[in-house]
């Protein structure tokens, strides 16, 4: 799974790096390095301009945690932040997103822990490790994303009345990764990028073939600092390495 990312370039940069245009009406999301589940975080998605009929891609904000449009609070939310590749096309909260309303969210890396018994005088506790590219460049995970109407605001057209949502997708975990979780996510090469944003592109078959091993197994894994485990924590400071163990 992917519960804690890090993502902590520049909107301007990311948008520049996506070749995307930078909206930030919605709100701008500052960088972390401890994302947390019902944050507001960058994605990038497509949607056809109904002046021009042509595709336009953007960076904007959305809240992590997909609310499904037929949720009737948006607390359901904090419990979807992963959706399973193998499954998502056929989920019920999960399935007109992956046909008409993908993204891509970008990280510097991922977080995953690791139960270490307590020894001596040592009591137990998770270790956790970052997870990231070898070559430190940004992973932009396969996600998808939907809207939520608010029942409680009258007006169509107030701002207010809509919340938008994102999830990102998660597969079986790879070189690193693997020795650490079973699951992680999955991200899109930039070749694919193009073709999975796409709204009008919607055969579920091609759409899944697009969904390869992420980053082709070239991840890293070190063991960081336990402050991440406070989601209060943040900071450049969370990335340092985990002090060696007492012998």
């Amino acid at each position: 799974m992917c519960g804690r990312y890090a993502s902590s370039r520049a909107p301007e940069d990311l948008a520049g790096l996506f070749d995307a245009a930078l909206d930030p009406s919605h709100g701008s999301p500052g960088p972390s390095w401890n994302v947390a589940p019902t944050d507001d975080v960058w994605a990038v998605w497509e949607r056809l301009d109904p002046g021009t009929g042509e595709l336009v891609r953007r960076l904007r904000s959305v809240r992590w945690g997909l609310v499904p449009s037929w949720a009737k609070d948006p607390s359901v939310g904090a419990r979807m932040i992963n959706a399973r590749v193998e499954t998502a096309h056929e989920k019920p909260a999960y399935r007109k997103a992956f046909v008409r309303r993908r993204c891509l969210l970008p990280a510097d890396g991922f977080y995953e822990w690791v139960a270490v018994p307590a020894s001596g005088t040592a009591k137990a506790y998770k270790q956790p490790y970052f997870i990231r590219p070898e070559d430190r460049g940004v992973m932009a995970m396969a996600g998808l994303f939907e809207h939520w109407r608010d029942p409680a605001v009258a007006d169509d057209d107030d701002p207010a009345a809509w919340l938008t949502t994102a999830t990102v997708l998660t597969t079986e975990a790879t070189d690193a990764a693997g020795r650490i979780h079973p699951r992680m996510p999955l991200a899109l090469h930039p070749g694919d990028f193009a073709t999975w944003l796409d709204p009008t592109h919607q055969d579920t078959a091609d759409l899944r073939a697009l969904l390869h091993t992420p980053a082709d197994g070239r991840l890293t894994a070190t063991a960081v600092t336990t402050a991440v485990n406070n989601v209060r924590n943040d900071g450049p400071h969370l990335l340092d390495p985990a002090p060696a163990p007492a012998p």
